[in-house]
């Protein structure tokens, strides 16, 4: 196994659903980032543990990866959305669960 698909196992048995309310102290300190699909919330986070900064900033650029901003927070809080969640410090990375997910 190759030191990617590593880091990638890892992260995905590191990866649960959570709830919104549970990431809100973490949103207070601006350490929630969201991932939006098509986007793979493994490998975008196997992206960031491996600090490839031109890629995130791709993804930065074209709004793909973000920082949960207040009104994606409010909406989020309003139905304590269920979300992906996965650690790769100091950031946990989030992305909204599909309809079938639920």
């Amino acid at each position: 196994m190759s030191g990617n698909d590593e880091l990638i196992s890892k992260l995905n048995g590191e990866t649960s659903k959570i709830a919104w309310s549970e990431l809100q102290k973490f949103y207070a300190q601006g350490l929630v980032v969201a991932v939006e699909r098509p986007l793979d919330l493994i490998t975008t986070a196997a992206t960031f543990s491996q600090d490839d900064k031109v890629q995130v900033q791709q993804w930065l650029d074209g709004k793909q990866v973000y920082a949960v901003e207040d009104e994606q927070a409010q909406a989020w809080c309003q139905r304590d959305a269920m979300l992906w969640g996965v650690v790769v410090a100091p950031f946990v990375l989030v992305q909204e669960l599909a309809a079938s997910e639920h």
